[in-house]
């Protein structure tokens, strides 16, 4: 089974009027823009699943400062489980620092979403390392038993839209920060992996994974040698950024990286399945 742990959908409404909305999201004005930016739907995530030959897709929309929005892109999302169902997993997106996000939450868990994310720390404005913004937020995932993706980017080489900040040293913060918290770091965590050689780091890292979003266009297929080498492939997370990238991108790298088939595997969909059967394992414990 293929999983894709790391994928965008928009509702119709944000993307006939996303010139629009760009004027009052700075950060969604800069992503947009971009010229890789690519507009999808429920259903042609759908189409390229069943191109492609990916089983299950973990679905987010785009997380914006104003909560309307985000409320918008949920409902949207909720819909689409239910015309899809068995195919794609939601993930909630709302504003950390802005007030009823945990209602928001919690609805859209009981509505069957089993993640928060792809938050964006530099687009929403918060620091993930400030523990006085984030408790609330590691909480409400804690208490719904949702995992939490967050943004997060290599603070070396070129620059990108959307790029941030926020890296390796700050997604390390704040998992010493809610040990308790099973979070996905986009974009393979800035290179958060490598410090899990650290035998300290290992332990505080324990609940974190983190996704290939965007790899083809940062890395070379060896990155894939280098996890395994690194003994991290059972935390590694396929994700593709669909509609910006597809599984065969990935493919080719793997391809090219030398890595055997049970870590390619594990990467492709064991993994998340895993981590996501351990939420829920947790889930039934606390309920009992």
């Amino acid at each position: 089974m293929i999983i894709d742990s790391h994928v965008h959908i928009y509702p119709p409404e944000v993307i006939k009027d996303w010139e629009r909305i760009a004027q009052r999201e700075p950060y969604f004005k800069i992503l947009a823009s971009g010229k890789v930016h690519k507009w999808a739907t429920a259903e042609d995530l759908i189409e390229e699943m069943n191109k492609s030959g990916v089983s299950k897709s973990w679905v987010t929309t785009f997380a914006f400062r104003d909560p309307g929005l985000c409320s918008l892109c949920n409902d949207y999302l909720i819909d689409a489980m239910k015309r899809y169902k068995g195919r794609i997993e939601g993930f909630c997106v709302v504003n950390p620092l802005k007030r009823g996000f945990d209602d928001e939450i919690a609805k859209c868990r009981k509505a069957g979403m089993i993640g928060v994310g792809e938050l964006f720390p530099d687009g929403q404005v918060f620091d993930v390392t400030d523990f006085r913004q984030t408790w609330r937020l590691a909480e409400a995932c804690f208490d719904n038993h949702m995992m939490l993706l967050l943004h997060t980017a290599e603070q070396v080489g070129h620059d990108y839209p959307g790029k941030g900040k926020t890296g390796p040293k700050e997604a390390a913060q704040f998992c010493m920060n809610h040990p308790e918290v099973k979070v996905i770091f986009a974009h393979l965590g800035g290179g958060l992996w490598h410090y899990e050689l650290m035998p300290e780091m290992k332990v505080f890292l324990q609940n974190a994974r983190y996704d290939t979003a965007a790899l083809p266009f940062l890395y070379d297929g060896k990155l894939f040698a280098a996890m395994k080498a690194a003994g991290v492939v059972d935390k590694i997370l396929y994700g593709s950024d669909f509609p910006i990238l597809s599984l065969g991108r990935y493919l080719k790298l793997m391809d090219s990286s030398g890595i055997d088939e049970a870590s390619r595997k594990a990467i492709l969909g064991e993994n998340a399945m895993a981590f996501m059967e351990g939420l829920f394992d947790l889930a039934d414990t606390s309920d009992a």
